[in-house]
């Protein structure tokens, strides 16, 4: 005589059809109360019985929403569907591509569950051969993100990733910083260029390239209030970046930075090269106030930034033009403060690191008092060399 089984066991049926056995277990009922049935099917009653232990065993453990062909594939692209939700455009496509050239083809066919720290380790390893160390610390990321979020919603038991460690890539291209020769050649050759402005500020104020591109016109006084007390110099309000939110990178790096002789002349010259890009382009402009924009004033794109810096520079000595990129010149605005003998604490607030003193740390609608140190030693510095070449 067949004996039923037990509540919760499922059921084992024998479809004529198929030719097939069907397991099938209820895992839960949706919010409108029907019920959620899984289903197995197996040649043999062994088989299908097999498959069916172990949807109850997922059951049991919480996993009963996870379908059983559910790959590294679909988490990743749920992640970057799903998961990516408010960030900025660039991050969402950089995401993307690591995930379609490096994630998905090596790992995406694996089944989630059957995915272990072993394939992470060997996937990982293996790009370290051709890979910088920075690319690979994105990779895991990525795989790593979108199997905590596939883990949150019962697709998977743990997160393998998490247990790897990211291994050491190829040496990618270190960043350099211009000598005080190269830095005059720089901007020598870049005189007259559209990019003479960007270059004199990013260079004698350490901004950053995504800080520049977001400034704009009323965050730049260019006169002070010499009757203020204490007198406030000229100054650029480094408060905005074109991250998502438009928020700079930190709290810390929202700061005001006073703005030497040479940063002034050269920001009137903007002003003035805007007025008559401004004419021409007639009923194309866009008006979106910012110091730095196309000739009809749409904001910059980072690499029509690196292009155009490159061509402003082609004609400098002693530079060539296909080893730097405009974040550099931030890295050359410490450099040269720091061989003039600045105090190491007072570049970092110059710049706006995080990891100074916690008297800025807390964020506020404008920092005071404006930060002279960079301007007048600046001024000190090219201001030397303007001398000696005079002489």
């Amino acid at each position: 005589m067949t004996t039923r089984r037990s509540r919760g066991d499922g059921g084992l049926h024998w479809d004529e059809a198929r030719q097939r056995w069907i397991a099938s277990v209820t895992v839960g009922y949706t919010p409108a109360g029907k019920r959620i049935v899984k289903k197995a099917s197996g040649k043999t009653k062994t088989e299908s019985k097999a498959k069916l232990k172990e949807i109850i065993r997922d059951y049991e453990d919480g996993l009963a929403i996870a379908p059983a062909d559910y790959t590294v594939e679909r988490a990743v692209n749920d992640w970057l569907a799903y998961g990516l939700n408010g960030r900025h455009s660039g991050t969402l496509a950089a995401c993307t591509i690591l995930c379609n050239t490096h994630v998905i083809p090596a790992l995406g066919a694996r089944k989630l569950r059957d995915l272990s720290a072993e394939d992470v380790d060997k996937w990982l390893a293996d790009k370290a051969k051709t890979l910088s160390t920075r690319t690979l610390q994105g990779l895991h990321s990525c795989l790593n993100r979108a199997i905590k979020r596939a883990m949150a919603r019962d697709k998977v038991k743990r997160n393998v990733v998490a247990l790897c460690s990211v291994p050491q890539g190829k040496a990618g291209r270190p960043s350099k910083a211009l000598t005080l020769v190269q830095a005059e050649s720089m901007l020598k050759a870049a005189e007259g260029s559209r990019m003479y402005a960007y270059i004199v500020l990013s260079l004698l104020t350490g901004a950053r390239t995504e800080e520049l591109r977001a400034l704009t016109w009323d965050h730049v006084d260019m006169e002070g209030d010499p009757n203020a007390n204490p007198p406030v110099p000229p100054y650029v309000a480094v408060w905005r970046s074109v991250r998502a939110g438009g928020d700079t990178k930190t709290r810390k790096s929202r700061r005001t930075l006073a703005l030497s002789k040479r940063c002034l002349d050269a920001l009137q010259r903007q002003r003035e090269q805007q007025e008559r890009e401004r004419e021409a382009a007639g009923e194309k402009r866009q008006e979106n106030n910012l110091v730095f924009a196309s000739k009809v004033g749409t904001p910059l794109d980072p690499s029509h930034v690196r292009r155009d810096f490159r061509n402003a520079i082609k004609n400098a000595e002693g530079v060539n033009p296909a080893e730097w990129t405009p974040r550099e010149l931030r890295h050359s605005f410490v450099s040269l403060l720091s061989d003039n003998g600045l105090p190491l604490e007072e570049i970092s607030r110059l710049v706006g690191h995080s990891s100074t003193a916690t008297t800025e740390a807390v964020y506020r609608k404008q920092i005071r008092p404006v930060l002279e140190t960079g301007a007048r030693a600046m001024d000190w510095i090219f201001g030397r060399e303007e001398e000696r070449s005079s002489d």
